[in-house]
């Protein structure tokens, strides 16, 4: 015997391989909701358009109300056999309401219904998710406030380059999430539109009223196009690359997080709500939540890739391979939200060492750059001269503390406290004094030329750096 949903031309069952890769059933039964929502919708168009009676609208409606009811307390009995959710929740209709059932799919195929049922599916998943987005945001903002004079480290190349505060870092990634939320808001203005009522592809020739279910759906409008209204996957692809990205961004962060809760760097540490032990090593807290929202990640951009391809060379309209949309995206935008609650927990959880940030963002000659700007302003030097200057007294500290400890260069970084801009400062000093106090013979200048009552400057550039340079 065929399938009676749509065996009507066939006079066998299919294969069982068929059967079980055709078979949606255990993916798409998460649109359960608005499956239902959808249908209900339909439903009170048809009748208002004198499609159907309101007699069997009302029938139709109760029994998706009864539907719903049974599938949120799980006593819902799911049918392989009926492919997907669409044909499992009409069967179920059928046996509460009788012959009434079958004027549900009334000027409605399969292609649209799943395209809205998935377009609704997505738009919640997408509000969801801007939530916890936000609930992100507020937890770095509330940590950066308590912590916007921590000093720490700021890092390029993973070396040290100037100091910023804690509050400044974590406020970067507040802006990371803004432009995340920014993506997903666009993705779901986009999708906001109906594409029920362009049936299989070419629309009905029943009256329909598309825009009384998109307003109902809250839908902006119908879909302009039947053809692709129903083969339109550009609002998966959408969700899923913001999606994707947002997870790099997460998980940029969640490496920072392993980094730097490491014994050997010390700034954070997490307490035993975020962290997990060794089955061998007593001593271990292991960062294992920072590290599983690195490698989620993974999944997330792999499933954005994955239906790249599926859609990379399906011609118009429908096609069977868009069954394929929905597990990967479903698994992908759980696996965000999943990793959004653990990074929030994260930043709400974490206690920062300021001592420890504060030690190590003095280290590495961290405010040379500092140094060169104030020679740029205080004795008008050329940058790239500053910069030059400054890297020799760099080189000079590290040459004189490795004389003296015989130390590495990391270990002299470490023991060199005192910053290269006082050293600097001291010198500068020298040098005004030096200029200031003449030489034997009245209105003599620090190049031994006369110059009156004017105030004695360096004419030529080199004699300048010379001068600078030749205290060290």
């Amino acid at each position: 015997m065929s399938n009676k949903m749509w065996g009507g031309r066939f006079s066998a069952e299919p294969d069982g391989v068929m059967a079980e890769i055709n078979a949606s059933i255990d993916v798409d039964r998460k649109l359960y909701r608005q499956d239902i929502a959808a249908s209900k919708a339909h439903a009170e168009m048809l009748a208002k358009q004198g499609i159907i009676s309101a007699q069997d609208a009302k029938k139709i409606v109760h029994g998706l109300d009864t539907i719903l009811s049974e599938i949120d307390a799980g006593k819902f009995v799911f049918k392989r056999a009926l492919e997907d959710i669409h044909m499992n929740v009409e069967a179920r209709l059928a046996d509460l309401i009788g012959p009434a059932a079958g004027r549900l799919h009334t000027a409605r195929s399969r292609n649209d219904q799943v395209a809205t049922d998935f377009k609704l599916w997505v738009r919640d998943a997408i509000d969801d998710l801007d939530r916890m987005i936000a609930d992100y945001q507020r937890a770095l903002a509330e940590k950066a406030l308590a912590h916007a004079a921590t000093v720490m480290p700021g890092f390029t190349h993973l070396q040290t380059a100037q100091p910023v505060t804690f509050g400044h870092h974590l406020l970067a990634y507040v802006e990371m999430a803004a432009r995340d939320r920014g993506r997903f808001a666009d993705a779901r203005r986009r999708l906001n539109e109906s594409p029920l009522g362009a049936a299989a592809l070419a629309g009905t020739s029943f009256r329909i009223d598309r825009k009384h279910t998109a307003r109902t759906l809250g839908f902006d409008r119908p879909a302009a196009n039947s053809l692709d209204a129903v083969s339109d996957r550009d609002f998966v692809l959408e969700a899923l690359s913001a999606a994707a990205i947002a997870a790099v961004h997460l998980s940029r962060f969640a490496e920072e997080i392993v980094i730097w809760t490491s014994p050997l760097v010390g700034f954070l540490r997490l307490s035993d709500k975020f962290t997990t032990g060794s089955s061998i090593m007593p001593q271990k807290r292991n960062p294992d939540a920072a590290e599983l929202v690195r490698a989620k990640t993974g999944r997330i951009v792999g499933a954005l890739d994955a239906l790249l391809i599926v859609m990379k060379g399906l011609p118009l309209a429908y096609q069977k391979d868009m069954q394929e949309d929905k597990e990967g995206a479903m698994q992908a935008l759980a696996a965000l939200a999943l990793c959004l609650a653990a990074m929030t927990g994260m930043v709400r959880d974490m206690t920062p060492d300021a001592g420890r940030m504060k030690a190590a963002a003095a280290q590495g000659y961290s405010t040379a750059t500092d140094l060169a700007d104030w020679l740029v302003r205080t004795l008008n030097m050329p940058f790239r001269d500053a910069h030059h200057v400054t890297g020799r007294i760099v080189a000079a500290a590290l040459r004189k503390c490795r004389r003296s400890s015989g130390a590495s260069a990391r270990t002299c970084s470490r023991c060199c406290r005192s910053s290269a801009r006082s050293r600097a400062a001291r010198r500068s000093a020298a040098l005004r004094r030096k200029m200031s106090q003449p030489r034997p013979g009245a209105g003599s200048s620090v190049s031994g030329r006369p110059s009156g009552k004017r105030r004695p400057r360096l004419r030529h550039k080199s004699n300048r750096l010379k001068s600078f340079t030749d205290l060290h």
